[in-house]
């Protein structure tokens, strides 16, 4: 009697097909992702001033801004990054700025 091997048989989604579509969905697949898109935090382990990357972030300095940490090799680096003025356009708005103003961008 001849059993089909797994070589033999014949595969259930044919990927030659050009408009091939997936059947359904997976309850995953069925909503934006979030996650993706829209990190909670992030961490950053290159020191902006000096540009190096950081091995090891136990023994280094860094600041929380919002949801960006950022590490730097040294305190004089990250005091200089503190001290550097913002180069933003709502600094020289002619009124206030309101938080409806930012588009994230």
């Amino acid at each position: 009697m001849l059993t089909p091997s797994p070589s033999r048989a014949t595969p259930t989604v044919k990927f030659e097909c050009l408009n091939w579509l997936a059947a359904d969905p997976l309850p995953r697949d069925q909503t934006q992702s979030h996650r993706l898109h829209e990190p909670q935090h992030l961490i950053t382990t290159i020191d902006p001033m000096t540009g190096n990357d950081i091995d090891d972030v136990t023994s280094h300095p860094s600041t929380v801004d919002g949801n960006l940490t950022i590490y730097f090799e040294t305190e004089a680096s990250r005091n200089s990054y503190k001290l550097m003025p913002l180069n933003h356009p709502n600094l020289r708005l002619p009124y206030p700025a309101a938080d409806s103003d930012d588009r994230g961008g």
